[in-house]
């Protein structure tokens, strides 16, 4: 994802920059870093999981530094997601990379512009900043997990199941 987000950089100039991961392993560090002081980045944003809170602090404070204290929004989060907006473009970059060097098959698609573009900076704009200490419980309210389906939709997951031969 790192690699997409620098030749995204690259074609669009300075930009503002979000950033979705769940987590920030030891071997990413570096790669936040080189984001962190990446002079095209304007403003940026990190959307991460609360579990990296612990894990993550040094890394998480150094990103508030240079971005500022609401930059970090914790939240109930596996995605890996990236957003770029420029003047010239808004690109939407999702998949199944983290942020580091895997030599695997991975999944990248990008987008510019568009429904899925302005559904994702709608999620970032509707998530509440909940300060560096959130419990699980705002995190859970906040995320608005439990409306994603009405009682109708989930009522066919009552009960027990079994195949009929």
């Amino acid at each position: 994802m790192i690699d997409a987000i620098f030749v995204c950089l690259d074609q669009a100039g300075p930009s503002a920059l979000s950033l979705w991961t769940w987590t920030v392993a030891e071997y990413e560090v570096q790669c936040v870093e080189r984001l962190r002081n990446d002079s095209r980045i304007t403003k940026a944003s990190l959307i991460i999981d609360r579990g990296a809170r612990n894990k993550n602090a040094a890394i998480i404070e150094g990103w508030k530094a240079v971005f500022g204290p609401e930059s970090v929004k914790y939240t109930l989060n596996h995605a890996k997601i990236a957003t770029i907006e420029s003047e010239r473009f808004r690109l939407l970059l999702r998949g199944s990379m983290n942020l580091n060097f895997n030599p695997k098959f991975e999944q990248l698609d990008i987008t510019e512009g568009g429904p899925d573009f302005d559904l994702v900076r709608q999620i970032e704009n509707e998530l509440p900043w909940c300060g560096d200490n959130p419990t699980q419980a705002q995190l859970y309210k906040s995320s608005r997990v439990s409306g994603a389906f009405d009682a109708e939709q989930l009522e066919m997951f009552k009960g027990i199941k079994t195949w009929k031969k």
